[in-house]
């Protein structure tokens, strides 16, 4: 497989959570690492936590927000691989009570901002690189009652990169899919309860535990250094799936 030294690796969502195991292992595999992300403060933090003897810089950017991505890129310049972790709590919402505009401003992170980020990245994306963006276990597994948006948003993913992949070919793109990795977002979804509902459904994996960012972020290298793999999910959730 390739190997990742000296590449130039644009992760969004890297001040936290799986953006940020994947830019420290990216880091540790050799790279040159651009963390982008919504907060100036989280990225500076994040920064400075990841060392990596100036390889890592960081760029704030909304990915809501199409100008924003735009300078991105153009900020960057060349580049060799771009992952997108970012994203933000999802609705939840049984469907007779969806909040519209909390659903469009969810689709637009997510899914519109990767729609954007494949758009603006493609003028500066080195040949032999690739693009990997996030969808996760709510495919799979919805949330009853309230999943059905998510859920939605996260299957699509997989029909993206298959699509993308044979657009932009020999530009590869991959889809990881994780199940529940204990980052920020879920202390900001359920708070104090996030300790009773890990050790349940960690006694329930066939892993036998909740991930944490580093169980994840190797799927993400794996995926920038094989130059055999487009159009794919790669599923890293513990037998999630299967219970």
């Amino acid at each position: 497989m390739a190997n990742l030294t000296g590449k130039k690796i644009i992760v969004v969502g890297g001040s936290s959570g799986i953006g940020f195991g994947v830019a420290a292992a990216a880091l540790e595999s050799g790279a040159e690492v651009v963390i982008a992300g919504r907060s100036a403060d989280k990225l500076k933090t994040a920064t400075e936590r990841l060392g990596g003897a100036g390889r890592v810089t960081s760029l704030a950017a909304d990915m809501a927000n199409e100008a924003d991505v735009a300078r991105l890129f153009d900020a960057v310049g060349g580049f060799d691989h771009l992952v997108a972790t970012a994203g933000s709590p999802p609705p939840n919402y049984p469907i007779g009570k969806t909040d519209m505009d909390f659903v469009r401003g969810f689709i637009d992170g997510k899914l519109i901002g990767a729609v954007m980020l494949a758009k603006h990245a493609v003028g500066t994306l080195n040949k032999g690189g690739s693009m990997i963006f996030t969808s996760g276990i709510n495919k799979d597994r919805p949330p009853i009652p309230g999943g059905s948006v998510v859920s939605a948003v996260a299957g699509s993913f997989t029909y993206f990169a298959r699509a993308l992949a044979l657009e932009l070919a020999p530009t590869r793109v991959n889809i990881v899919s994780p199940g529940w990795v204990d980052t920020e977002m879920w202390d900001e979804i359920v708070g104090d309860a996030k300790t009773g509902y890990f050790e349940q459904m960690g006694a329930r994996l066939p892993a036998g535990k909740i991930a944490r960012p580093t169980d994840i972020a190797p799927a993400y290298l794996y995926l920038m250094q094989n130059e055999f793999m487009t159009g794919e999910t790669i599923h890293i959730d513990g037998g999630q799936r299967l219970v």
